[in-house]
């Protein structure tokens, strides 16, 4: 069994345990749901990253689990971080102002895709591996039997965003795990 099989069906147990174990959770607090990020968090609940990280003694951000419990600062308390989340925004709509004409990506997350692309199937769209299929190596199910690179461009950048956010948080994940 590989290491994505495994995590689906960790992740799977995680989900069922929910179901049947609910958590009694305040409302300064999220549980993670499968695909959630800490930057999707931080957004909605109007936050930074690193203020859920501080407050969780989260030393990796690219990493949280499903059913972790993360504490959330109440609104006031979140004045501060707030204008920081804008600084963050403010940061990231310039730094995206230098990106590539061909996908969006700004150089380095261009550069982390590529790199996964790489590590994953040698950069062939047609690699295979059981149930992954492609460049990104996704999971068929993922690609609704669209096999194209279009196809597989599309569904690599929305996961790699559902999911990390950005591609150089997938990789950075990667490094740390051996897959994304």
């Amino acid at each position: 069994m590989n290491k994505k099989q495994m995590m689906k069906q960790m992740v799977g147990i995680g989900l069922l345990a929910g179901l049947f174990f609910p958590i009694a959770v305040n409302a300064d607090s999220y549980t993670v749901k499968s695909g959630d990020t800490l930057s999707a968090i931080a957004k909605e609940k109007n936050t930074t990253v690193d203020a859920i990280a501080k407050k969780n003694k989260i030393s990796n951000v690219n990493l949280i689990t499903v059913g972790q419990v993360l504490e959330i600062e109440d609104e006031k308390a979140t004045t501060n971080t707030t204008e920081q989340a804008a600084t963050s925004k403010a940061n990231t709509t310039q730094a995206t102002t230098t990106v590539s004409a061909s996908d969006g990506l700004s150089s380095e997350d261009a550069a982390a895709k590529e790199w996964i692309a790489q590590k994953e199937s040698s950069g062939s769209y047609t690699a295979q591996n059981g149930q992954y299929y492609g460049r990104y190596q996704l999971s068929l199910s993922y690609l609704n039997g669209d096999l194209s690179e279009a196809n597989q461009e599309k569904v690599a950048n929305q996961y790699v965003v559902n999911r990390y956010g950005s591609w150089s948080a997938a990789k950075n994940f990667w490094l740390a795990n051996g897959w994304y």
